[in-house]
């Protein structure tokens, strides 16, 4: 444990910078071998120095989830922005300041009427947006199913309004509730199946389609194939987390993000070990609730990192996290766990938990912990 780790006040988020990198080496390296593009959604780590590395690796361009990440990384000389969230019509100013600013800021829509509101708006100031179009690939959330006839007119209505269709996407979200690689290959393919044949209907139709973007950590872990895609949008693999872990992705050994905690009481009769991180520090995602291995609110750590078998966050209050020690519950935690000792927990959802915290500690492997912001807000 670094002397600089153990003066850091609790709860707070570490980042494992060793394990951060071979899991982007790790991404990057396979769809370099599936000869697409990886465009990383920067959701899950919001941090400037995570998507540089990300980019020094290889990545092209970036996928935002708010229009704030969008100028977040273009003030930062990042250009090529794909904002894919079905965009509000009330944020098309927003989105239009970008442009004109000189981002190639990307759009995203799965309906008529937002087709509609991004011409209309469009035309009234002289803007080409280029524009997406969302597909359903499994029932998971939004998008358009391949055979709705709404998509050839959501085509239609861009590019007869003057609009750069620039293509179709997709998410495979129903990954996450899949454990055998079997299943996740079969979802891959479906994953990419369904938009490439989005993108077919489209060129049939007799516009132009040029782009097909998928994108699930799972998925672009598990594809064997990924003809007729041009790039992959993947997020959490940067750091992982409990549910990737029980999806059967990644090891224990590549969960990047941490929060480090101190203990500061017991309930011996109970057998709890009570520890300053509570619901604010660990969020309340409670991801694997529904999967084979149920975490509780994170998975227990020495503090230098060791997996504590059975050792749970099984209650969270704000500000107070309840540790159970499972099939050990005899152990004396008051002398093995006296308070003031310190603790990691690995998190369920490395983008709900980092959302807790402003800036990340990043330990590097010679003991050096660097503070990296992290954007809040939309």
């Amino acid at each position: 444990m670094s002397a600089l780790i153990a003066s850091l006040d609790t709860p707070v988020a570490l980042i494992d910078v060793s394990r951060m990198q071979r899991n982007i080496q790790r991404m990057q390296q396979r769809m370099h071998s599936l000869g697409v593009r990886l465009r990383p959604h920067i959701k899950t780590s919001k941090c400037l120095p995570v998507i540089k590395a990300q980019i020094a690796a290889g990545a092209n361009g970036v996928t935002v989830s708010t229009l704030k990440e969008a100028e977040y990384c273009f003030a930062e000389g990042i250009n090529d922005v794909f904002y894919a969230v079905a965009v509000a019509p009330g944020k098309l100013a927003q989105a239009l300041a970008l442009r004109r600013q000189g981002c190639n800021l990307s759009v995203l829509t799965d309906s008529v009427v937002g087709a509609q509101a991004i011409v209309a708006f469009a035309q009234q100031h002289d803007e080409r947006f280029n524009v997406w179009i969302e597909i359903d690939c499994d029932g998971h959330r939004s998008g358009l199913a391949v055979e709705d006839p709404a998509l050839l007119a959501v085509a239609r209505v861009l590019v007869e309004g003057g609009q750069q269709l620039r293509g179709v996407m997709t998410h495979a979200g129903s990954s996450y509730e899949l454990d055998t690689l079997p299943a996740l290959q079969a979802l891959a393919e479906q994953e990419r199946q369904l938009c490439v044949s989005a993108a077919e209907k489209i060129r049939q139709a007799g516009m132009a389609c040029p782009e097909v973007s998928i994108g699930s950590t799972p998925t672009a872990l598990s594809a064997l194939n990924l003809e007729g895609v041009t790039e992959v949008r993947a997020g959490v693999y940067v750091f992982f987390d409990l549910v990737m872990h029980n999806i059967g992705v990644c090891q224990a050994d590549e969960l990047a993000l941490s929060v480090l905690t101190t203990v500061i009481g017991h309930q011996q009769d109970k057998g709890w070990i009570i520890t300053d991180a509570g619901w604010m520090a660990m969020s309340r995602d409670r991801g694997t609730q529904r999967q084979r291995q149920d975490f509780g609110y994170g998975q227990v750590c020495t503090e230098t990192g060791d997996w504590i078998d059975g050792a749970r966050v099984t209650g969270a209050n704000q500000e107070h996290g309840i540790i159970t020690l499972g099939a050990a519950q005899g152990t004396d935690i008051v002398t093995r766990f006296p308070i003031g000792s310190r603790l990691r927990i690995l998190p369920n959802h490395a983008c709900a938990t980092g959302a807790q915290f402003p800036h990340y500690h990043a330990c590097d492997a010679e003991g050096a912990v660097h503070t990296w912001s992290r954007l809040h807000g939309w």
